[in-house]
């Protein structure tokens, strides 16, 4: 199967899944917010890399599938927060209005709490027959590290109080290892977890998880000035417009493409150190990573 009928089929799955398990009946049109905000749109990254990360090393396929819906929702309930307006104050997300656009403040506020929380519940099944106990418990500590203090939301927490200001390289690094590559390192750590990897192989797949992470984010930031609006599906522009310290303000844009590519090289040779016979899947997204449009 090539890349692309790979991918395809990833999604569908996955997509298939969220429909299932986002709840439209939740209370007073709380459902219908949550479901706006994560299904029908993005680029489903994290996890494509859960998934791959399982795939890579035979993992539990019932597991990754629920690993990786449930780090799509975490991703997802911080999209909605990050635009509301106490935040980042933007109208366009995934081609469409963002949700406190389309539902008030309060309702986007209250679907990403339920997002996150549905995250979490969909990794601790009742039936620990489908996911085992202990396996639960580690993919918890994955997820929750990448998401809170010591993840995401501190890396958010340190982008706000950056507006303004210019960064060193080793700061603005940093702050985006938080905000954005915690998460996804985090998706290539849980996909990791569900197969039989010794510590080895999984320390090395998250290598490449890092370097795809920070890689993610440069291509972002590059993004950000090279493209549009229809392009991109959310406001270009944005990190400019609001002084928000970037790759691109810090090295200049050459720079920072040619260091897209170093990211790119380590995420590559972490997979070739993994020794695993079929990291196909991970090569390709690390591809996929760096040479988008969008």
């Amino acid at each position: 199967m090539d890349f692309q009928a790979w991918m395809t089929e990833q999604l569908h799955q996955v997509e298939q899944a969220l429909s299932a398990w986002v709840p439209a009946d939740a209370p007073a049109g709380l459902g219908e917010a949550m479901r706006y905000g994560v299904l029908d749109g993005g680029k489903r990254l994290r996890p494509l890399l859960v998934l791959a990360a399982a795939q890579a090393v035979n993992g539990h396929n019932r597991a990754a599938l629920r690993a990786a819906c449930a780090v799509e929702l975490i991703h997802a309930y911080s999209l909605v927060h990050d635009d509301m307006p106490c935040m980042d104050n933007d109208v366009l997300r995934r081609g469409k209005p963002t949700v406190h656009v389309r539902f008030g403040q309060a309702q986007a506020m209250l679907a990403g709490d339920a997002m996150q929380a549905l995250a979490f519940e969909l990794l601790t099944p009742a039936d620990d027959g489908e996911v085992a106990p202990a396996l639960q418990a580690r993919l918890v500590a994955v997820l929750s590290r990448g998401a809170g203090h010591s993840g995401m939301a501190g890396g958010q927490a340190i982008d706000l109080a950056s507006v303004g200001h210019q960064l060193q390289e080793d700061q603005l690094r940093r702050m985006h290892e938080l905000k954005t590559g915690a998460l996804l390192q985090a998706s290539v750590d849980m996909g990791a977890l569900c197969g039989s990897a010794d510590d080895s192989t999984r320390a090395a797949l998250s290598r490449y998880g890092h370097a795809i992470g920070l890689a993610f984010q440069v291509v972002d930031d590059i993004l950000d000035v090279t493209q549009d609006t229809e392009v991109l599906g959310k406001t270009a522009g944005k990190d400019q417009e609001q002084s928000k310290p970037t790759y691109v303000s810090l090295m200049g844009l050459q720079a920072a493409r040619q260091h897209a590519h170093e990211l790119h090289e380590q995420a590559l040779q972490a997979l070739v150190a993994s020794a695993l016979p079929d990291t196909q899947r991970l090569r390709e997204l690390a591809d996929l990573v760096v040479h988008r449009q969008h």
